[in-house]
């Protein structure tokens, strides 16, 4: 009876959080948020496509394309975001105080991830499990070169 209980209250708390009543009532919103995503994940793909990721952010003009799509999206999200509550309480300067570090803290990672070969390798070995090294021996002897006094 307890779960009941705790959903009910976490329903109430959804249909009072303006930011989620913005979501949704919002289209733009949204498809900024939509915008956002697709821009960012497009750029990432560009980022893992198999150069160097600080040669791709100085010379890939598709991925700059891409980085500033994903950056004016996530601009009019906030933006519309910053409109949505009317009076925030003490509470939620609170809950958007730790949303802000949680964002900051995640756009580090993201950035830390995309400079950094080695953790990017450490991340996904722990996602997806450590790659099997591959180590080729060949079965073959070579063939052993003529003699230098040897005419062919």
């Amino acid at each position: 009876m307890g779960s009941k209980d705790s959903f009910g209250k976490a329903a109430r708390a959804a249909q009072e959080n303006p930011y989620l009543q913005r979501l949704l009532e919002d289209e733009d919103l949204r498809s900024n948020l939509l915008a956002t995503y697709d821009a960012a994940r497009s750029a990432y793909g560009r980022l893992s496509n198999g150069k160097p990721p600080t040669q791709a952010l100085f010379e890939d003009e598709k991925l700059h394309r891409e980085l500033g799509r994903a950056i004016g999206s996530l601009r009019d999200a906030t933006s519309a975001l910053r409109e949505a509550p009317a009076a925030p309480t003490r509470s939620g300067r609170r809950r958007r105080g730790a949303l802000r570090t949680v964002l900051v803290l995640g756009a580090g990672a993201a950035l830390a991830m995309v400079l950094n070969e080695r953790l990017r390798a450490k991340v996904l070995d722990l996602m997806f499990g450590a790659e099997e090294e591959f180590d080729y021996t060949s079965t073959t002897t070579p063939a052993t070169p003529e003699p230098a006094g040897v005419a062919a």
